[in-house]
Parts: C-alpha cells; structure tokens; sequence
C-alpha cells in the first residue's frame, strides 16, 4: 500500500487494480490524504480560489434519479432569475472580492443562446471569470458561449459504468455527455468533470474507472461530492455515500492530475461539519461559496440538509475566510487557471 502511494506521488500514474486497492482499504488512508496534500502544495501552492455561485434556476427538462430538480419531481417550488438579477448578483459577487463567478442551472430552455451570451458577455465587463454549469447543449451552442467570454465548463459525468449511468439518466445517452467534453476541450474551455461517490449500484471498480477517465481527458477541474438521497427522488430510501470514501477518491485524483482544481464541495460539508476544511487539507484547492440570495438558495434542492441555506452571501464570504484563514491557508486574488505545469 505504501509503494502505491509513493507510485502515484512520485509518478502520477496508476494501475486501476491499484487504485481499487486504496479505495478499498482504509489502513493507510491517513498516509494517502499526507500525500495527496502534498501535491496539492507542489502544485497549486497554499492559496484557496474561490469561486461565486449564481443558482439562477432550478427548472430541469432532464429526469435524473438522484437530483431534486428532476423534471418529475412535483414537490419543489420552481423558480428562474432574470437575466438582470443574474448580473446584478455577478456585480455583488465582484464587489466581494470575487474573481470567478459560476453560473450554475437546471437544463433550462428558457435560457436561450441569446440570453445567455448576454449575460455572460455584461458579467465579462466586471473582470470575472465565468464558469457555466448548465448541462449538455450543443456544438454550436458551447461554441457561442465561449465566444460571449465563458471561461470554464463544469459537466460532470457522475459514473463511466454505462449500465449504471444509463439506470440514473434516463434518456441521455452517456456517449452525448462525452461529445459534450470533447467539444468544450475543443473550443478551448477549461474543463471541469467529476462523479458522484456512493450512488446505488456503485462499485469501487467503476471509480477507479472514473478516477482514470479523468485522467485519460486531462480534465483541469474535477469536483467529486458523496450521494446524498433525495426524500423527493425515487432513490429517497437508498443508502447514501460516505465522507471517507469521497475523500479517498478527492485524494488519489490530486495524485494523478497534481495541477488541477479540485473544489472542496458543500456536500461534503453537509455529511459532516467542517467536510470542506476537510477535503481542503487531502488535496483541494477551490471552494465555491453561494452568493444567490433569499430562498433561492433553498430552492435550488439538489440534496437534503444544504448548508447555508439561510445565509447571506457577505456573511458566507466572511465565514469560509476565517474558516480557510483557520488552517493556515490563504484566499487567491487571481482567477484560479489551472497553471498546467505538470
């Protein structure tokens, strides 16, 4: 086991029996996380980037089992912002200190290609890196957004296993969602991907799977969050994933992609507190706090026990910088580019 981590440190590379066997065994987890904190201090240095998240609707045309905003789901109160509100919380998020924003939705027709480059192109005027999360689109469309001055692009695979993510999608095909990776590396987007760890059905075998498909697009941010049941989903009685598993995972992805962006994600934090000061001391280096306001923000219901749902964005900006402050860790003043010297 200590070889295995001296072979992922040292060489950034892994077989996917070896990767099996750390995820498998805990006996050594504390000497992984020494390691994959390690390189996350080579690599991207001792500064936390923090990014704004704008969850600006929570309408969804797809039908994912595990997310509350699937289109089925008749519980949750649906909501939009306006175009305008979306830039005036991207004008809030700037005079915050922000210097990424992220625009993150339902899949949302509304939202045209018009509308959306506008937005992002007045956002733009502010300085701010823009990071899309707004599902599977088009060529044509990821091409348009990245002319209006999108930056970054989060689309997260969540499983390579094809039965499994066929059973948690129905009706997108897995082969589309990796067209759209392959375009958005294309159109010179930095790409962000990622999985979720514990969904029913999951085996340790299909992350290590993940963790190499990661590896096999040079992904340059990979987000990685436990499952969380959803009370409003047909997976509501399913057990969820574990802190310690989705760590692990967090842990060896630092190790075979040091230069990356890893955020250290509010689901973690909903498991346990302090989850996020956690993931930043195994190899995170982002933390997206939400600078939506009012109950947006409990609306926009991926997952139970959301943390600062109550909060306002200046109060969550002062907390997660004492909070990084607290671990001897600084906040960036820069947009947070992968610097890609691996």
């Amino acid at each position: 086991m200590t070889d295995i981590i001296r072979k992922g440190e040292k060489k950034h590379i892994l077989t996917k029996q070896e990767i099996i066997t750390l995820l498998a065994d805990d006996n050594l987890t504390g000497e992984l996380f020494a390691a994959a904190d390690r390189m996350r201090k080579q690599y991207v240095g001792d500064k936390v980037h923090l990014r704004g998240l704008i969850e600006f609707s929570n309408i969804c045309r797809q039908n994912c089992l595990y997310c509350g905003l699937r289109r089925d789901n008749q519980s949750i109160k649906r909501y939009r912002l306006k175009p305008t509100k979306i830039i005036e919380l991207a004008a809030k998020a700037s005079a915050l200190g922000y210097r990424t924003v992220v625009l993150q939705s339902g899949e949302d027709d509304y939202y045209t290609v018009q509308r959306l480059q506008d937005i992002i192109g007045r956002i733009k005027a502010f300085d701010l890196a823009v990071t899309l999360s707004i599902g599977e689109k088009s060529e044509q469309e990821y091409a348009a957004y990245r002319a209006a001055g999108a930056d970054r692009y989060l689309l997260r695979i969540e499983t390579t296993d094809p039965e499994l993510y066929s059973a948690m999608h129905p009706g997108v095909s897995q082969a589309n969602r990796k067209r759209c990776l392959a375009d958005l590396r294309r159109f010179g987007y930095e790409v962000g991907t990622g999985c979720l760890v514990g969904l029913p059905g999951q085996t340790i075998a299909s992350l290590a799977d993940d963790i190499l498909f990661f590896q096999e697009i040079n992904a340059d941010m990979i987000g990685i969050g436990p499952f969380i049941p959803n009370p409003d989903t047909p997976l509501a009685a399913k057990c969820g994933g574990t802190l310690n598993l989705a760590l692990k995972v967090m842990a060896i992805v630092r190790l075979l992609l040091p230069d990356i962006n890893i955020p250290a994600t509010t689901a973690m934090e909903t498991l346990q507190p302090e989850g996020r000061l956690l993931a930043l001391q195994v190899g995170a280096n982002v933390v997206m706090p939400n600078v939506t306001e009012g109950e947006y923000r409990r609306l926009y219901a991926l997952y139970p026990g959301k943390i600062c749902v109550n909060d306002t964005p200046a109060h969550c900006r002062t907390c997660i910088a004492g909070k990084i402050a607290g671990i001897g860790r600084t906040i960036a003043v820069d947009q947070g580019f992968r610097r890609a010297v691996f």
